[in-house]
């Protein structure tokens, strides 16, 4: 990561933390940007604390409890008023692609819980059109093959993450050349393939809210 990228994170990531209130129990995402978030977390850089966290990948979990927070299973929390985490893709619609660091499925679940979704990511990552990014989809081992063969269908090239385990013990197919013009419906057409878990699109249940980190400071929207 160049310094220049390195800066819009740090602003996206700062902005977030207006949204944190003192107590609360917070839901926190995967990947760079979140890295930055819990740093600002860990050094105490926020006006409010959570009273604990839930966390959407083994990797935030480990980082979070090196920073001494409290982290719940989700199964454990009722009300889950905010989540931040990233993102791969964003559209000013704020629909997402998301698992580019294997963890959707644990991402998808706290975003579905959760009652507010704010996404911090740098204005790489906002495009007119999701698909320039591989389109994560994690899918049960025996059913790779057939799930890719099926994904083809969309006009992409499904490539197997090989090495790759997700938390919950399956794979990745990282669907390449995809141009996705209506996010939602091939969500729902991707989720219903046989063998299929979940996929990165986070278009019926995208962010509340994208803070995106620019040169000048951050956007909105």
């Amino acid at each position: 990561m160049n310094e220049q990228a390195a800066i819009k994170k740090r602003h996206a990531a700062a902005a977030a933390v207006r949204y944190l209130q003192q107590d609360m129990i917070l839901g926190i995402g995967t990947g760079t940007t979140v890295n930055v978030f819990i740093e600002l977390l860990a050094s105490g850089g926020t006006a409010a604390l959570p009273r604990a966290v839930v966390s959407s990948s083994e990797a935030s979990t480990a980082r979070l409890r090196a920073a001494g927070m409290t982290v719940l299973d989700v199964n454990d929390v009722g009300r889950l008023p905010l989540y931040i985490d990233g993102a791969d893709e964003a559209t000013r619609r704020r629909q997402l692609t998301k698992g580019g660091g294997g963890a959707l499925t644990g991402e998808k679940i706290i975003a579905a819980a959760a009652e507010r979704f704010v996404c911090i990511l740098d204005d790489s990552k906002l495009v007119s059109t999701l698909g320039r990014f591989p389109l994560p989809v994690e899918v049960i081992p025996m059913a790779r093959s057939y799930v890719a063969r099926r994904l083809s269908e969309f006009g992409g090239r499904p490539v197997w993450r090989r090495g790759i385990i997700t938390d919950y013990g399956n794979h990745i197919l990282d669907v390449h050349g995809l141009s996705i013009e209506d996010p939602v419906a091939m969500e729902q057409t991707i989720n219903q393939i046989t063998g299929v878990v979940t996929c990165g699109l986070f278009a019926a249940r995208g962010a509340d809210r994208l803070l995106v980190g620019t040169d000048e400071g951050v956007e909105e929207i």
